[in-house]
């Protein structure tokens, strides 16, 4: 009979392993197995030894990955031997402390099934309580401020555990073993209802402040509702009244606001779901996801204005279980709430109390508090679902909560630390040190003074959290951005300018783990030039290191330059001139909408260099075709009237209109003037929008289809990357897909960061890693 082998092993753990149950995990599991060892966090993720039988340590080893938490993400587990001894018992020690810290921060989480049966038992000590989480669910991202991540770090070092807090933290038996914020009623943070004073309000009947904010809402008031990452504006969904008075009150006249129902039967009742849809809504992530609206959908009709979807969202706290439990016990089954960014018009979402308090008290009749302080500012995550070839696939139009900080690596290793700036707008940040780069959360547009302040913070919490002292720092080369500006302040690093869609193309082919060369379709509404001129609608070929311009939308006037971006009517004077090769009459049709005598001022003002820049847009396009039907012509949020026109457009299959390409020089033009004669002339007949819209789809779709396909047979490429905020468009996106992929070209699209410029920054940090690549070893 042999004798059994002992063996030691010291193992490093990288990923996302703090935070998520990782150390108390390696202890049961080590129990399991009968081996001795320790487990601890430190600034580079988990450390562990492990002693006993050969065949067991090797077992371990390989369970760890195998095993792992639902929230652990391992990505490398190294282990070498180490000498045995003898040594009895595995243990959980402090934390080391000390040197840089590497470790990666998990996102926040939603309740697990465990909590929320636990919240719902009235047996149970945490019957009912806002905070409950464990080791598998609850806040990370947002409260963290520091690693290694330990309760000192954290938002909650300011609650004391209490006795049985504290029994369950110390047991390794229990899910909430070593569950940082670990809380109960007796010790936790704690609610209040209030008015805009912060005086507590009592409602009459209500248990707590949860169900009496409940009945406030059921009774048409607005509830300012502090979260995970920041507060939302809450009202009922079905009320007319107060969904109007919400949108007077925010000032936002027309974007969609998002709803958040009680489960997926809910959602079911107002959205399309198919089985991707259902994934992403059911996920730890809980983004709200855009689907196509039914036309039973028991919503206001003010909830989604000129919108064929409705972005829905389940509940990712316990106390917003609680609070769509408590609004359907008084409203009914599967009632819903409008759940919109606590701001008002474009400012930063708020998410300190007395900020809060501040600015939202012109917009909400109640505030619902708690004393749990958020460290990082974090939106709403945003999603659709396309098909592109022969799958269905996420697009993300925001990326934020449940999401970030998730590690997205590079194809190429930097050869130092580098920051990204992004772009102006849906303003995002990237840091990066040799392969491994982390997008910062969505900021949103750099117009306003707090925003600016949330762009400087965000980036120095990044670096702190991941040890990146940037000594490259890469921006857009337009030389406005408060972005740009951001990166020419900073000193002692050197500089690299990324051409905006150069950064799109390259942030979606690094996203793939792909250095190119690919052909890119860039659609987007505006980006600088390397010629100075406005770009947006581009053929691009190149990889991460360089690129060519291959082709273009045929280029126009902007009239007004910015301010044809808020009144797309003036693309649409622009594009008549052009495709009828004079200036054209204000059409009858837009009397109501446009003063003839201001038409008449900007297709003069149309003619000038000065105030009137070339443009290749394929955004402004979309904008001006929408003007011409009567949709969008002038409007209160990025990118409304191309979503207008596409929601005009859904369900229409009618044919194309002709957009041929031609040589312009060294490049390929997509020639839209025949486009646009063909818009106006089926309008002037009476053609419904909707098939206009449709045939106006169908030949953009199809003309860049083509024109990808002829670019990449003449350079040899057989990848296409479609990028940029016009990709967004599930009509356009889907069929561009399918002529491609039935041309045998491979098809990439953005499926974990933004199509928009909430992805530029990877895109920026790509370029700038394969410029600055490290030698290989």
């Amino acid at each position: 009979m042999g004798t059994a082998v002992t063996t030691r092993v010291r193992a490093r753990v990288e990923g996302t392993v703090q935070g998520v149950g990782f150390r108390p995990f390696a202890y049961r599991l080590a129990g399991e197995l009968r081996l001795a060892g320790w487990v601890l966090n430190d600034e580079l993720g988990v450390l562990l030894e492990v002693e006993g039988d050969e065949a067991a340590v090797d077992e371990f080893i390989v369970r760890l990955r195998s095993e792992a938490p639902p929230l652990a993400s391992v990505e490398r587990v190294a282990a070498e031997p180490v000498e045995p001894r003898g040594e009895r018992g595995f243990r959980i020690v402090e934390s080391s402390r000390g040197g840089d810290p590497d470790a990666l921060v998990a996102p926040d989480a939603a309740t697990c099934d465990d909590c929320l049966a636990e919240l719902l038992d009235p047996a149970d000590r945490r019957h009912r309580y806002p905070f409950i989480n464990c080791t598998n669910c609850g806040p990370r991202f947002t409260i963290v401020r520091g690693v290694p991540y330990d309760r000192p770090r954290t938002t909650m070092a300011g609650f004391e555990m209490c006795a049985d807090c504290r029994r369950e933290y110390d047991d390794p038996a229990d899910r909430r073993f070593h569950a940082q914020p670990n809380a109960c009623p007796r010790c936790g943070p704690r609610l209040v209802l209030t008015g805009s004073e912060r005086r507590p309000a009592e409602v009459p009947g209500a248990r707590d402040a949860i169900e009496g904010a409940a009945r406030r809402l059921a009774e048409g008031l607005i509830v300012a509702v502090k979260g995970l990452g920041g507060f939302h504006l809450a009202c009922s969904a079905a009320d007319e009244e107060a969904v109007a008075a919400l949108r007077e009150r925010k000032h936002r006249e027309d974007k969609p606001f998002a709803l958040m129902v009680p489960d997926v039967v809910a959602a079911s009742r107002l959205v399309e779901l198919g089985t991707e849809e259902d994934g992403l809504l059911r996920s730890a992530a809980r983004p709200i996801v855009l689907a196509p609206r039914r036309r039973s959908a028991a919503v206001a009709a003010a909830v989604a204005p000129a919108s064929a979807e409705l972005g829905v969202m389940l509940p990712y706290t316990p106390l917003h279980h609680l609070l769509l439990g408590d609004l359907c016990a008084i409203a009914g089954e599967g009632a819903a709430l409008v759940m919109t960014s606590g701001n008002v018009s474009d400012e930063p979402i708020a998410y300190q109390d007395d900020d809060a308090l501040a600015r939202l008290g012109p917009v909400a009749d109640m505030f619902l508090l708690h004393d749990r302080p958020i460290e990082t500012r974090t939106d709403d995550s945003v999603v659709r679902v396309v098909r592109t070839g022969r799958a269905r696939r996420p697009l993300p139009i925001r990326r934020s909560r449940g999401y970030v900080p998730a590690r997205i690596d590079l194809p190429v290793a930097a050869g130092e630390p580098l920051l990204a700036c992004g772009a102006d707008l849906k303003s995002t940040f990237c840091v990066a040190k040799g392969s491994r780069a982390w997008v910062g959360h969505h900021i949103g547009d750099l117009e306003h003074y707090a925003t600016h302040r949330a762009f400087r913070e965000g980036i120095a919490h990044f670096e702190r959290l991941f040890a990146v002292r940037p000594r490259v720092v890469a921006h857009d080369l337009h030389p406005g951005y408060f972005s740009t500006g951001y990166a020419l302040e900073r000193e002692d690093v050197e500089l690299v300018g990324v051409q905006h869609h150069h950064a799109h193309l390259a942030a979606v082919l690094a996203e793939h783990g792909l250095e190119g060369p690919a052909v890119g379709a860039i659609y987007d509404g505006t980006g600088y030039g390397t010629d100075g001129a406005v770009w947006g609608g581009e053929l691009l070929v190149g990889g991460l290191r360089d690129f060519e311009r291959a082709g273009s939308l045929w280029p126009v006037r902007m009239p007004g330059g910015a301010a044809a971006i808020r009144e797309p009517w003036r693309m649409a004077c622009a594009w008549l001139a052009e495709a009828f090769g004079e200036a054209r009459p204000l059409p009858s049709r837009l009397t109501a909408m446009v003063d003839e005598q201001r038409w008449r001022a900007v297709s003069r003002v149309g003619a000038s260099e000065a105030v009137s820049p070339v443009t290749t847009s394929m955004g402004r396009l979309f904008d001006a075709v929408a003007a011409l039907c009567g949709i969008g012509v002038r409007v209160n949020y990025e990118g409304q009237a191309a979503i207008e026109l596409e929601a005009a457009a859904a369900g229409k299959a009618a044919g194309a209109y002709e957009l041929p390409l031609v040589e312009g020089g060294r490049r390929l033009l997509l020639d839209a003037r025949p486009l646009v004669r063909s818009v106006v002339a089926d309008l002037d007949a009476g053609v419904p929008v909707a098939v206009v819209s449709a045939r106006f789809h169908a030949a953009v779709a199809d003309a860049t289809a083509r024109a990808c396909a002829a670019v990449a047979a003449g350079r040899g490429v057989g990848t296409v990357v479609l990028g940029g905020g016009v990709f967004q468009n599930r009509l356009l996106v889907e069929r561009v897909a399918a002529g491609l992929d039935a041309g045998g070209l491979r098809v990439l699209t953005p499926e974990r960061l933004p199509a928009g410029d909430g992805g530029i920054s990877f895109g920026q940090a790509a370029v700038a890693a394969a410029l600055t690549q490290a030698p290989a070893c």
